[in-house]
């Protein structure tokens, strides 16, 4: 089957110069780390790796987690407390809500991209406490972004962090980032596995002994940091790799009448989850993947397909696959 489910948009995680530094790397210090960093697993590739997403992000430090959601599990907590205020897109992503909860502040979630409303509940906090605001860059169910400039300038005003995820941004979509803490994946368009989080070098010293998900978690095995670092010098080296993922998204997009893309996912929604289920059932007949995203992943109501591009896809595909999705369209109509 041809996949338009998962997040490698760069088609790096087959990438010859990703794979063969991998083999290299665990040839050369083995298949596992064998601790968490602060015992015995620490490796000269996560200090090369976190290094140079520092420098991707133009931040003077970052940490490598075990994945984003540990990351997010794991910095949050670190940041926030008992006491302190959290105000986030209700649309972030499940491990932001985690770490969010696993904090212990007090948390207000704010209607999708309403600047306004983040505004209203920062300025609500207690003068004594800390605030952080949180949001992705990209929605990973809807595609859409974050105005990104406007919740920093509200961050700011209201003296709180500014906490972003940018697990469906890099090496796809370049936005201007004010926010103090970037946070994101190495398991999406980098092709590999982990998460990250960049910042003031004091606060990535800070989550080294208070993040749990850090402390208490075994490193990433060599060959996966060896990946990541390839990745992000083949990403580097060739910037049009984000671009005609995102070119193959809009294509879909216009070819279905979605006129509005803003990056490599692209949702198509049949309201109830059967109808999502039957669309998908019909194009994995065809020798597409395309997973039904159902409540409560997503509102009830909003059962969708989630389409996601990559600069692997071709345009025979792309237009054979749209062709299908209109005729699945038609027939949930019909249906309904």
């Amino acid at each position: 089957m041809i996949s338009f489910s998962d997040n490698d948009y760069l088609g790096l995680s087959v990438h010859p110069q990703v794979i063969a530094a991998s083999i290299e790397a665990t040839r050369r210090y083995g298949a596992g780390s064998g601790a968490a960093r602060l015992v015995t697993g620490d490796n000269p590739l996560n200090e090369k790796l976190e290094a140079r997403i520092a420098g991707i992000k133009g931040m003077p430090a970052a940490r490598v987690f075990g994945s984003g959601y540990l990351a997010n599990a794991g910095a949050i907590p670190a940041l926030v407390g008992a006491g302190d205020l959290i105000v986030m897109d209700e649309l972030c992503h499940a491990s932001m809500h985690a770490g969010a909860r696993l904090s212990g502040a007090r948390i207000q979630t704010f209607p999708h991209n309403n600047v306004a409303s983040a505004a209203h509940f920062l300025q609500q906090r207690d003068a004594t406490s800390h605030a952080l605001l949180l949001t992705e860059t990209v929605f990973s169910m809807d595609g859409d972004l974050a105005p990104l400039d406007e919740l920093a300038t509200v961050a700011e005003d209201a003296g709180a962090w500014m906490l972003t995820d940018d697990a469906h941004g890099l090496g796809v979509i370049k936005q201007a980032n004010r926010a103090p803490l970037q946070l994101g994946t190495l398991s999406k368009a980098a092709g590999a596995y982990g998460g990250y989080i960049a910042g003031p070098a004091k606060f990535v010293e800070l989550l080294t002994s208070r993040a749990r998900t850090f402390v208490y978690a075994t490193g990433l095995p060599p060959g996966v940091l060896a990946a990541a670092l390839a990745a992000l010098d083949v990403m580097e080296a060739d910037p049009g790799l984000g671009q005609k993922a995102l070119a193959n998204a809009r294509l879909f997009g216009s070819l279905i009448g979605q006129f509005d893309v803003e990056s490599a996912i692209v949702p198509v929604r049949y309201g109830e989850a059967d109808l999502a289920m039957q669309a998908s059932a019909r194009l994995a007949k065809q020798g597409f993947l395309v997973t039904a995203i159902r409540p409560p992943t997503v509102p009830a109501g909003t059962a969708r397909l989630r389409f996601t591009f990559s600069a692997r896809h071709s345009e025979e595909d792309i237009r054979r696959l749209a062709s299908l999705v209109l005729e699945t369209l038609g027939e949930a109509g019909a249906a309904k």
